[in-house]
């Protein structure tokens, strides 16, 4: 009940204490304007897209756009990120605007004219490239917002980031990459930033739609691997040996009790999934190990701890209740994507005036997760999804996201544009008068 008078509190304290930049009539003539550009960088980005670390020429179009535009470039962050710095002509705060580049290891399926057929070398092996994520769109909309604050960059009161990011989806086996790179490189400073906004385009959101969320948005992800070592033996003879298949077995349904009877989950969601298991050649030869690798995904930062000790009991003790022994090996990937409560209380009325109240929706927490949540760990950040499924059409049967059917109504970008527009100048504005 508390947390439901929080959101509650926050949708009414947000609009309601919302203020109209004067610039906002000019960015959305100026955005309307731009809809037929973007959609064309979008759907060039589309049919030429590039793995993550390697977005060399998605890269160079993004440069020359913003060069184009008179602003200040960097090139090269985080191996392929590029950063452009708009300085308005009146003082004020710093904000930052991300939008994420990379492609996906996936063949597209789609018939559009503008469908990739690009092929590349993913860790060794010769694959599809698609935006299947929808990078594609957070691309143009992000050139299409540069080149509106742009236009009127005398009156705007502050300065303007731009931070083109590679690697979201996850750098090369050995490689650093992605926002954690970034900030790491020092894009968050010179001049530091003093709030974040980015956006995801969603396949299952109708266009014209906004979804948000205060607080912990999307998951922390981690990944594990578990090795159970036994004792080789003719399958003819298991008492011979020790059985790691057995062994697993019991601990994959050993960690389902984790979330079950280990968390509180009135308190937030979690999840724990094995995604691959592999051990044995021949169906008569107990083998002597077997490898399993998993992901992990919590919001809330004890059960993100207890979650990582309970995988290294139950493993652990359940092997050596058989005789064998397993190792295990977690690893923390992303942080959860936070939306800072002020700033959402704040801004959320810009979403609304821009949108229309009724399309603009409170959502649950999804339980992917956003290397966003890196900048969101050093500045204020605000993160929202921006529907990009053809009007109509039933969530339930629209392709997800990575898949070779994802698909995107690139009629949803204008609203894309707009929003980030007007986020920027009314935080400005905001600011400007405290």
């Amino acid at each position: 009940m508390r947390r439901l008078l929080l959101l509650t509190s926050l949708t009414v304290a947000g609009f309601s204490s919302f203020a109209q930049s004067p610039l906002s009539t000019k960015i959305d003539q100026k955005a309307k304007a731009l809809e037929p550009k973007v959609i064309e960088w979008r759907r060039d980005f589309h049919q030429n897209p590039e793995l993550g670390n390697r977005e060399f020429k998605t890269a160079e179009k993004i440069a020359a756009h913003l060069k184009s535009l008179g602003i200040e470039v960097q090139t090269g962050v985080g191996h392929t990120g590029v950063v452009g710095l708009l300085k308005g002509g009146k003082p004020g705060p710093v904000v930052a605007l991300r939008a994420d580049m990379d492609g996906l290891p996936v063949t597209e399926r789609v018939d559009v004219p503008f469908k990739s057929t690009v092929t590349a070398d993913y860790n060794g092996q010769k694959v599809g490239v698609m935006h299947a994520c929808g990078h594609d769109t957070h691309i143009s909309i992000l050139m299409g917002v540069a080149e509106v604050l742009a236009s009127m960059k005398g009156d705007l009161k502050g300065t303007v980031k731009f931070i083109f990011q590679p690697a979201e989806e996850g750098a090369p086996e050995g490689e650093e990459g992605g926002a954690k790179l970034m900030i790491k490189e020092g894009v968050l400073e010179n001049p530091k930033v003093d709030a974040i906004f980015g956006l995801h385009i969603n396949s299952q959101t109708e266009v014209g739609k906004i979804g948000y969320k205060p607080g912990a948005t999307m998951a922390a992800v981690d990944f594990f691997s578990i090795d159970v070592k036994g004792k080789q033996t003719h399958g003819a003879y298991p008492w011979s040996g020790v059985d790691p298949i057995v062994t697993s077995s019991q601990i994959v349904m050993g960690l389902q009790t984790i979330v079950s009877r280990n968390l509180d989950l009135t308190k937030a969601p979690a999840v724990v999934t094995i995604g691959a298991i592999n051990g044995g050649i021949r169906q008569n030869i107990i083998p002597e190990q077997v490898k399993m690798i998993g992901t992990i995904r919590t919001f809330d930062e004890d059960m993100h701890v207890k979650v990582h000790k309970r995988i290294t009991e139950i493993a652990t003790n359940i092997a050596e209740s058989a005789g064998a022994k397993a190792d295990v090996n977690i690893g923390i990937l992303y942080p959860v994507t936070y939306n800072d409560i002020p700033l959402t209380e704040e801004m959320v009325g810009t979403l609304k005036d821009v949108a229309g109240k009724d399309n603009v929706k409170l959502v649950p927490a999804a339980s992917g997760a956003e290397d966003f949540s890196f900048f969101q760990q050093k500045v204020p950040g605000f993160f929202f999804f921006l529907g990009g499924m053809p009007v109509g059409k039933d969530p339930l049967t629209a392709s997800a996201h990575h898949t070779p059917d994802f698909f995107i109504d690139d009629s949803g970008m204008l609203l894309g544009v707009r929003s980030l527009s007007r986020l920027t100048v009314d935080y400005m504005e905001k600011k400007a008068k405290k």
